[in-house]
């Protein structure tokens, strides 16, 4: 089996990102899949920088809030954007970066192993480590049968369970992690799936973030997602109605 390094959730925090990137196993794994929700925070531009400039190692899949940065660029987005960072995010973008968004793909399947952001059918529902295997189902329905793994990410929370004799996994967070502090990613090999956090200096990452970021909240940003840290069971609560299908 190839061993992957599954990083969710990046959302442009570049301390972070270069934090799992210094961990031995995703230095010598043989693919990184990126699940998701790249670049909205903020450090987008620098971000996928970083990440175009480790080449072909690397498997770029799409989230809810990579499309939304695509369409806030192009002016297509109508809707109350999410949070403050977004739009902001969305002007820092090069045309190319827009591009490279614009074009990546909502799941990709390597063996079999699916990889997406939030479900294989939809880039912003909500499923979650307890929710009954009646959902999961519904979620699943449409899956092809050889499709043994899936792995994702979106609520920020690590965890890995059986559904019906398939494996579900959702690699965390690198750059907002709930549950606990620390970039928290996914890795996958012939040892099976290990949930991984790497070490990270909050305090430091913080004051980097505030010097080299040009967003105007990024001191109240820092102060909610790296300085401090919700708990699995606040993020359990607030992602539980939107989970019910």
């Amino acid at each position: 089996m190839t061993s992957v390094a599954v990083l969710a959730d990046i959302h442009g925090v570049l301390p972070a990102l270069e934090a799992v990137l210094r961990e031995p196993e995703v230095q010598s794994a043989d693919l990184i899949v990126l699940a998701g929700d790249i670049a909205s925070g903020p450090q987008p531009v620098e971000t996928l920088d970083v990440l175009t400039g480790l080449g072909d190692r690397v498997v770029w899949v799409r989230g809810n809030a990579d499309r939304e940065l695509v369409q806030m660029a192009r002016g297509q987005f109508d809707e109350e954007p999410p949070d403050a960072v977004s739009p902001w995010a969305a002007e820092q973008l090069r045309p190319d970066q827009v591009d490279l968004l614009a074009g990546l793909p909502t799941t990709v399947t390597i063996g079999d192993v699916l990889y997406c952001h939030a479900t294989p059918r939809d880039d912003e529902e909500v499923v979650l480590v307890d929710s009954p295997i009646s959902r999961w189902t519904e979620v699943f329905q449409d899956l092809p049968a050889e499709v043994r793994t899936v792995v994702c990410g979106h609520t920020h929370m690590p965890f890995a369970r059986q559904v019906d004799r398939r494996l579900v996994v959702n690699a965390g967070s690198v750059g907002m992690p709930y549950g606990a502090p620390g970039p928290s990613w996914a890795l996958l090999n012939d040892n099976g799936v290990q949930l991984c956090r790497a070490p990270l200096d909050a305090a430091a990452a913080a004051d980097r973030i505030v010097s080299e970021s040009a967003y105007p909240g990024r001191a109240e940003w820092v102060a909610e997602y790296l300085l401090s840290n919700y708990s699995d069971t606040e993020a359990l609560e607030a992602f539980r109605p939107r989970a019910a299908g």
